[in-house]
């Protein structure tokens, strides 16, 4: 990148030179005090142009090397690998508490590399499959596993929006990862939403999610799968397309390309039937406008620049132990930081997420989440499965996070 700008701003002045020249030569030949004409105005204003975008070169050339400075700061006694402009990878290791801990550590800048991308990555078109990373992020510089998932069909557990696109819902208010163009967010999310016919409101409880509880109110869309899921006790089946009921059964029935279906117990639909017009509503709490991709994961680890690990309110008490581990988050300056540490194998046991949090401020950050972990923590970095509790033989997971660079 040095040598390629470089080799832009010299470009660019000796274009700047060569159309001096001419302009020089056009009020020659005029007669010296006739007015520039329009065709010479334009190409002045070429000139300023081209002089602007050599100085914004220069301040991303400044900005670069600020960070590289402050990288091999950060990093004083650790090989510090540009991936990409903007992308580099750090190989860390650590005694904490006194055991042997093996980390990774990705940061991302795009206040110097613009193009660089950052997105979910779905194991495929279907909700319900599994991959390895290297499957399902070909084409990523960097990438790490996301969402937490069931096990046995790689459904996404809590929050997933890729492209403004609501993949899932979230579930127990657990915190999530906005992504936009300017930076990041984070925050715990919840679901609001409802089906409404006539006067009457039925309450919705989340989109595309396995049902937690017997009394919920579910929508699924075609994202979701062919047909609506069984339930363990008996419920209505709603098929919408158009906004206009078609279809109503004790079975789970088939789901309409354009359109959804309700699943609910039958005394939270009573009243509606086929042919009932129906319009539905729904929004992620706090409505992140400007977030293109939302990943969750939970509990937090960082807030406000302060280890904060609420594991209990998000009902995640059964992983605080030492375990492999998942991480994003982000400096005040919004560099992004995407760690994994490696457990349950030689020279490395885990950390449990208190450690896992004093990690993520060490580094930087001033927001941080944990994502799924243990047999799922996984960093791909250009073509190379780097960690993991097999290296060899990565685990399948549902969906990654992914840093590509735009074309």
């Amino acid at each position: 990148m040095y040598a390629l700008a470089k080799q832009r701003n010299i470009c660019l002045e000796k274009m700047v030179y060569k159309l001096g020249i001419v302009v020089l030569l056009m009020a020659f030949f005029s007669g010296g005090g006739m007015q520039l004409n329009a065709g010479e105005n334009v190409v002045k204003y070429y000139i300023h142009e081209n002089i602007m975008k050599k100085e914004q070169l220069n301040a991303l050339f400044l900005l670069r090397q600020e960070w590289m400075e402050s990288l091999k700061s950060k990093y004083q006694k650790n090989e510090i690998r540009e991936v990409a402009d903007g992308i580099v990878y750090v190989r860390l290791n650590k005694i904490i508490n006194k055991r042997k801990i093996k980390i990774n550590v990705a940061e991302i800048n795009r206040n110097i590399n613009p193009n660089i991308e950052i997105i979910p990555q779905m194991a495929s078109e279907k909700m319900h499959s599994r991959k390895r990373i290297n499957n399902i992020a070909a084409d990523a510089k960097i990438a790490v596993n996301g969402t937490y998932f069931k096990q046995d069909t790689g459904t996404p557990l809590g929050v997933l929006m890729i492209n403004n696109q609501i993949i899932t819902g979230p579930i127990y208010d657990r915190v999530a990862f906005g992504i936009s163009d300017l930076g990041f967010k984070t925050s715990r999310v919840s679901f609001e939403g409802y089906i409404k016919k006539d006067d009457k409101i039925i309450n919705l409880n989340n989109i595309n999610q396995p049902r937690m509880m017997f009394t919920q109110v579910l929508v699924y869309t075609p994202l979701w799968g062919v047909k609506s899921p069984a339930t363990k006790k008996e419920s209505v089946h709603i098929a919408v397309s158009n906004n206009v009921i078609k279809q109503i059964s004790s079975y789970p029935i088939n789901i309409p390309r354009n359109g959804y279906v309700i699943s609910a117990p039958k005394d939270k639909i009573a009243g509606l039937k086929i042919g009932d017009r129906l319009e539905l509503k729904y929004k992620m709490n706090p409505n992140w406008e400007d977030v293109n991709h939302i990943i969750s994961g939970g509990p937090y680890l960082i807030k406000n620049g302060s280890v904060f690990v609420d594991a209990t309110s998000q009902k995640l008490n059964g992983i605080t132990g030492r375990n492999p581990r998942t991480a994003i988050g982000y400096t005040k300056d919004n560099v992004m930081i995407m760690v994994t540490v490696d457990g349950r194998k030689e020279g490395s046991s885990g950390v449990t997420l208190i450690e896992l949090g004093r990690l993520m401020k060490e580094l930087g950050c001033y927001e941080a989440i944990n994502l799924d972990g243990g047999s799922s923590t996984v960093m791909y970095v250009d073509g190379t499965i780097l960690s993991g509790t097999n290296i060899k033989n990565s685990s399948s997971i549902s969906n990654a996070l992914s840093v590509r660079i735009r074309a």
